[in-house]
């Protein structure tokens, strides 16, 4: 990985190791916690982990052709799961893009135009959705929206918004 300042990669790179392995700790009890809870005969309903990342270029992430950046585990995800390949964010910066997800509404219809708005929690999101059908749902990252997470079982987020690094 190319990193123009040592030290501060180092530690965004220990900050992200700690990140990451808190999710793997979350996850594992979580499968755990729900083995004795499937019964053999109930219809089961698929796994959904939505990856949402912000403020990059399509460089980088490996499944999209990234010769840049390696990575291994997102691309197995992606050759196990679902890639959108024609996607398109109408308001692609943090807190609206975000918004735009949660409720599937435009920022005008959503109210949600630029980072520093509140989020409005009582509209209809997809994690509340998911919820309604037998879901628990979790959010882990950074939330930027100026409220507290709505819709889910667990958060856990990233206070602030953090710095930028581009790779070209």
């Amino acid at each position: 990985m190319f990193c123009p300042v040592i030290s501060k990669c180092s530690r965004s790179l220990s900050g992200i190791h700690r990140f990451l392995s808190a999710i793997v700790l979350l996850l594992s009890a979580v499968a755990v916690g729900h083995l004795d809870v499937v019964a053999a005969d109930a219809p089961r309903q698929p796994n959904i982990l939505f990856i949402f990342s912000d403020d990059h270029a399509l460089q980088a992430i490996g499944a999209y052709g990234s010769k840049i950046n390696q990575t291994p585990n997102l691309d197995r995800i992606a050759h196990e799961g679902a890639v959108f390949q024609n996607s398109f964010c109408a308001n692609s910066i943090c807190g609206p893009s975000r918004a735009c997800i949660l409720t599937g509404k435009h920022s005008h219809l959503n109210g949600f135009l630029r980072n520093g708005n509140r989020f409005d929690p009582n509209q209809t999101t997809f994690p509340k959705l998911l919820q309604q059908v037998g879901y628990q749902t979790a959010i882990i990252g950074k939330w930027h929206l100026e409220t507290d997470p709505v819709g889910f079982n667990y958060w856990e987020v990233l206070p602030g918004q953090g710095s930028y690094y581009n790779p070209d």
